[in-house]
């Protein structure tokens, strides 16, 4: 299977943690204009239809069973209707008002994470949003389109019914319960996706004999003083052979493939609230702190303690 290693360091480093998850029953006319700026938001479809609107970008209807993959950060729309007006606004942090900015009247929230119109509603659908990117991830997201959409005929997913039971739910350990239910969906419909569509190439290496061995020794070994043909012996290839087959695929060189790696690894490392400098750089490689935040500060243009202490977007390498 070629996959694994790609949405594993997806989901290893920012994996839900206290993920906004919601109920919403509606019954038109309704609209919700989301503006919360999340790097990734899920929207399943359990009854009933909706649709869903990105700013300046074609609608998409959902249908019963249908699920909807949002890339953030730009505002979108998800209502009964492409032209029915917006009611309610999501912010940042999932604040929720009317359009003029007032609170949202107390009648709509309908129970244990559930919120709407209509407890009858002919629409219900259960949105699940990432809160925070790491750096690992944003390999991943960066290559996803802003809207991702599958029928219900186009994935197989028994995570759903378990979900819509689990997410009324109020017991003891429940978020960490909805939190891998929603890290679950999210591999489950991007392994669908990426089976379907034109993958980029470090996601398809891995389906490689040679190449996805490489890739999972330096993905799961990023510490080790790696050179090509360290790299190439445990591969049982030559160092040519190595280089021209990992370039072909991946688009560069396996050295600086894994500078790369070290460095995303490094800027989600940095946001563990225990971490160090120098605890970081011996995890991915690096003698001394000098010399790994020397090639951090190259590679993202600040310091691992500006970014440490800076907004939890991580910086444009």
């Amino acid at each position: 299977m070629m996959t694994v290693d790609a949405l594993d360091a997806f989901l290893s480093g920012p994996r839900a943690r206290g993920a906004f998850l919601l109920r919403s029953i509606m019954s038109p006319p309704w609209s919700i204009r989301i503006e919360d700026r999340a790097p990734l938001t899920v929207v399943v479809l359990a009854r009933g239809d909706a649709w869903i609107v990105p700013d300046g970008g074609e609608p998409h209807e959902l249908g019963a069973g249908d699920i909807a993959l949002v890339r953030g950060p730009d505002p979108y729309l998800v209502a009964d209707r492409p032209g029915t007006p917006p009611q309610v606004v999501i912010h940042p942090g999932q604040r929720c008002t009317t359009v003029a900015g007032q609170s949202v009247p107390e009648s709509m929230d309908l129970g244990v994470r559930t919120w709407g119109n209509d407890s009858d509603g002919a629409s219900v659908m259960f949105t699940g949003t990432y809160q925070a990117d790491g750096e690992v991830s944003r390999r991943l997201l960066t290559v996803l389109p802003t809207l991702i959409v599958l029928r219900h005929d186009e994935w197989d997913c028994p995570l759903i019914p378990v979900l819509s039971t689990e997410i009324v739910k109020n017991q003891p350990g429940q978020e960490a319960v909805l939190d891998r239910l929603l890290d679950l969906v999210v591999i489950a419909a991007l392994r669908t996706w990426f089976g379907r569509t034109d993958a980029p190439g470090w996601y398809r290496a891995h389906a490689d004999p040679v190449v996805g061995p490489a890739l999972r020794l330096l993905h799961n070994d990023p510490a080790r003083p790696w050179t090509i043909a360290a790299l190439a012996g445990e591969v049982g290839i030559s160092r040519a052979a190595l280089a021209r087959r990992f370039h072909d695929l991946v688009g560069e060189p396996p050295i600086a493939y894994l500078s790369g790696w070290r460095m995303t690894l490094a800027a989600d490392l940095l946001r563990e609230p225990d971490a160090t400098v120098g605890s970081v750089a011996r995890k991915i490689g690096f003698a001394s702190p000098f010399t790994f935040s020397t090639a951090f500060k190259r590679h993202y243009g600040m310091s691992p303690q500006q970014y440490r202490s800076g907004p939890t977007d991580a910086p444009a390498a």
